[in-house]
């Protein structure tokens, strides 16, 4: 499931995603209610970003993969991104790489004072935009859907540019052994950038994730600072990770 979705709202992006376009009317027989329902349904999922509307039909604005992914292990990211944010202080600057789990984490920082974002997310920006105490630096750069990301040469210039106390980064795949790996280059020299840039790095990702590759290698473990992953880590893996002088928190 979607945070903070009914699941009639769920339903109507898992139709989206699965037959395209569709009308308002062919929505109202699908999900059994009202039009005006529908329609209701609709301005909300657009307002938050997930879909675009255009002469009575409503499609994704959001790529069909990023859908997926966000609809995948939902509490555990969570507790992962509150977790996160309580490691953030009033009047912070922080870099927020691209993922699902990491653009959740500024859902949290309500009630912090004074925090300067930047990211390489359109994901982080849709959620981080609602908050006026935050200060959000997009790093410009050439946008992947699949990603909801930007990259390339002006990104990393911008985020070379610039220095902060923590970059929250992301991961396909981690391990004690292979460190954190990836499926995209691309992403993967965003998150080296951004650990060059701050005093400290945290990888936040849920405990499926441990003992997966990706195709590329991004950084070993022992060049960030610390992990922020869920309860479903075995005690093994936590060992291992805590031996290797990593703070590891379990959320």
């Amino acid at each position: 499931m979607i945070e903070g979705l009914v699941d009639r709202q769920r339903s109507i992006l898992k139709v989206l995603s699965e037959r395209g376009s569709l009308s308002v009317s062919c929505l109202s027989r699908e999900m059994g209610v009202s039009e005006v329902t529908i329609r209701s349904d609709l301005n909300e999922l657009e307002e938050r970003g997930y879909l675009s509307r255009s002469r009575g039909s409503a499609h994704l604005a959001l790529h069909q993969s990023i859908v997926e992914r966000q609809q995948l292990r939902i509490e555990e990211k969570n507790r992962i991104a509150r977790a996160a944010a309580e490691l953030v202080r009033d009047g912070d600057r922080i870099m927020i790489e691209a993922g699902t789990t990491t653009a959740l984490l500024v859902r949290y920082l309500l009630g912090k004072r004074d925090v300067q974002i930047v990211t390489n997310s359109t994901l982080v920006f849709t959620y981080a935009r609602l908050n006026p105490a935050l200060q959000i630096t997009m790093t410009g750069g050439e946008f992947r859907r699949e990603t909801e990301s930007m990259v390339g040469p002006v990104a990393l210039r911008t985020i070379a540019g610039l220095n902060v106390r923590i970059a929250f980064v992301g991961t396909d795949g981690f391990s004690i052994e292979r460190g954190m790996t990836t499926h995209l280059v691309e992403g993967g020299e965003i998150v080296k950038a951004m650990r060059e840039r701050a005093e400290e790095t945290w990888l936040l990702a849920d405990s499926s994730k441990y003992g997966k590759s990706g195709f590329v290698n991004v950084l070993p473990l022992s060049d960030i600072d610390g992990i922020v992953t869920d309860s479903g880590l075995s005690p093994e893996s936590g060992s291992a990770i805590e031996e290797s002088s990593l703070r590891l928190v379990r959320a």
